[in-house]
C-alpha cells in the first residue's frame, strides 16, 4: 500500500467533516443576517426630536423613530414613543407620565428594508424657565403575540429629512420647552 493510498481514508473523513461545516454555516447565514438588521447599531435604527416648540406648533415636541425591517413577511414592527424631561435636583431623566406615552403602535410588516413613525406631544411650559425634554423609542419585531427582538433608543440629533419635521430637516437630542 503506497504512503499517498494509505491515508486516503483520513483524507475522506476530513472532507466529509469540511462538507458538512460549511453546510452548517451555510443553513445559519440566512437567519444572522435577518437578525443582523435588529441590532442597536444599524443605522436604520434612530430616534430623534423633530419638531421643537416652534410658532406653527407651540408647546409641542415631535418624536420620530425608524427601525429596520428583518425580511420576514409574518413579522409585525412595533414603536412606542414616550417623552422624559431632566430632572433639576439631580440631572437624571424621569418619565412624563401617561399623557407622555403613545402606546404601542404597529408600524407595518418585517418585510419592509425600515419604517418610520412619530408622534407629537404637547406640554404645559413651566411659569418660569423652561423644561428639557427628550424622546424614548421603543421598538418590537413580533410574530404573533411573541416579541422575537427589541430595541431603545433615546433621541439623538443628526437624523435630517425626517417626515413632519418642524422647521424641515429639524433634527435634535432633546427640547427646551418655555413660555413666550
Amino acid at each position: 500500500m503506497s504512503h499517498r493510498t494509505r491515508h486516503l481514508p483520513a483524507l475522506r473523513r476530513a472532507l466529509a467533516v469540511l462538507v458538512a461545516l460549511v453546510a452548517a454555516v451555510a443553513a445559519v447565514v440566512p437567519v444572522a443576517a435577518a437578525t443582523r438588521v435588529r441590532t442597536p447599531h444599524s443605522p436604520l435604527l434612530w430616534a430623534t426630536v423633530n419638531t421643537c416648540d416652534t410658532s406653527d406648533h407651540p408647546d409641542t415636541v415631535g418624536v420620530r423613530g425608524s427601525m429596520p425591517g428583518s425580511g420576514i413577511a409574518k413579522e409585525r414592527m412595533f414603536m412606542r414613543f414616550s417623552l422624559e424631561y431632566l430632572s433639576s435636583p439631580d440631572g437624571t431623566w424621569r418619565p412624563i407620565g401617561k399623557n407622555g406615552d403613545s402606546g404601542w403602535i404597529a408600524v407595518g410588516s418585517g418585510k419592509y428594508r425600515s419604517r418610520q413613525s412619530g408622534r407629537n406631544f404637547t406640554v404645559r411650559p413651566p411659569a418660569t424657565g423652561a423644561f428639557r425634554l427628550r424622546g424614548l423609542v421603543r421598538f418590537e419585531w413580533r410574530r404573533g403575540s411573541r416579541v422575537t427582538a427589541s430595541a431603545r433608543h433615546h433621541t439623538a440629533q443628526g437624523h435630517p429629512g425626517t417626515a413632519g419635521a418642524d422647521p424641515a430637516g429639524y433634527s435634535a437630542a432633546s427640547c427646551d420647552v418655555k413660555r413666550p
